[in-house]
């Protein structure tokens, strides 16, 4: 998609109009149509166009979960494992399918990278978790959010390792086939991550997190591709993380349930209905209910059905709560354990390398010859 920006979540409150000089990709009019369009017509035509490729009765792979919201707008879900090449295929096949106004994917400003890097460079990203990343993790979430970054992403890793398979294939294959629908809009529609790891932590006591962290840190089960596939019906990576984490709900309400409030949020802010263009100012508005395909992983589509038609807000899930009493000594516990290693490791290695200094014969000449100069009273 040329010249195209990604939008922050936010940008799914506006209407889903695209303005003239937009980034959105608007095709051009194919060669042989007559060139004198006026800007209403060529809209039209090519608004018309996508109607006719839509298909009143597509038929969908059976990941996909249709919703309706209240004025009519169709919302199609598909339900994803990230480590899957089916995914791939579902995603594509229902975004031609339903030719969507919208398509909602479940990513965050802060992953956004990796629908434009290609697969080789994605899939040695993964593997590699080097302290450049732990450093802005840490600068990004804070210490103990970084921390913990760094460590669900040595789970990804472990995954990408085992089926040497980059993850994020579907959002990618959702971005590509997005740029080819006339008029369609790409959305990020999950919370940004820093928010999602700093209440995971403040939702932990010292001695869940330490547990946690041995958890993550001790991970090494292998994994076929077949485990992927069986894991359809529920996404692996999270699969993993609910079977690691079963004995801390409020971490699994954090990472899990809140992220389903904020991602049905999302796709309702997408759902409104598309106002049609218009050949003069006179002639009078006409919306018509509006075609969003979200993509998204399995784990999420149960959280965002049963919140489909509830009242939702989203500012408290928005919010990092302050840290406890227990969360700040842990921390500075944290940091003082660290700066006190790390002036014991300093001080061992300048013994070290005093002792092999002095131990070299022209250290040894040297301080002879020093002190036979040495003057004696």
């Amino acid at each position: 998609m040329d010249g195209e920006e990604e939008r922050s979540p936010q940008e799914a409150d506006t209407e889903p109009v695209v303005p003239v000089g937009s980034s959105e990709v608007v095709p051009r009019v194919l060669s042989g149509e007559p060139q004198n369009l006026s800007d209403a017509d060529a809209l039209s035509l090519l608004l018309e166009m996508k109607l006719r490729r839509r298909r009143e009765r597509p038929s969908l792979p059976r990941t996909v979960t249709e919703l309706v919201a209240e004025d009519g707008s169709r919302v199609y879900v598909v339900g994803t494992a990230h480590f899957s090449d089916d995914s791939k295929r579902d995603v594509v096949k229902t975004i031609r399918e339903v030719q969507p106004d919208v398509v909602v994917v479940e990513l965050c400003q802060y992953r956004v990278s990796m629908l434009k890097m290609d697969e080789s460079t994605l899939l040695q990203e993964a593997k590699e978790i080097s302290l450049e990343k732990l450093q802005q993790a840490v600068r990004q979430n804070g210490v103990m959010s970084g921390l913990m970054q760094m460590l669900l992403l040595k789970v990804s890793a472990h995954i990408t390792e085992q089926l040497g398979m980059a993850p994020g294939g579907e959002f990618r294959e959702a971005f590509k086939e997005a740029s080819k629908v006339p008029f369609c809009k790409f959305h990020l529609g999950d919370r940004p991550i820093p928010v999602t790891f700093k209440r995971a932590i403040a939702a932990l006591s010292f001695w869940q997190k330490v547990k946690l962290a041995w958890g993550l840190c001790f991970l090494s089960d292998p994994i076929s591709k077949d485990d992927v596939e069986r894991c359809k019906q529920k996404d692996l990576l999270e699969q993993m993380m609910a079977e690691m984490v079963g004995a801390f709900p409020d971490l699994h309400r954090t990472i899990v349930s809140e992220r389903d409030v904020y991602l049905t949020y999302m796709l309702r802010q997408a759902a409104r209905r598309l106002e049609l263009p218009r050949s003069s100012d006179a002639e009078p508005r006409k919306c018509v209910p509006s075609v969003v395909v979200g993509v998204v992983g399995m784990g999420h589509v149960p959280g965002i059905e049963k919140n489909w038609t509830t009242d939702l807000n989203i500012q408290e899930i928005m919010t990092v709560p302050p840290p406890s009493i227990s969360g700040r000594v842990s921390r500075l516990a944290v940091k003082a354990a660290f700066l006190g290693l790390l002036g014991y490791g300093l001080y061992w290695m300048g013994r070290r390398a005093t002792s092999l200094v002095l131990s070299l014969p022209v250290a040894q000449h040297c301080l002879q010859r020093a002190s036979a100069a040495r003057p004696r009273k």
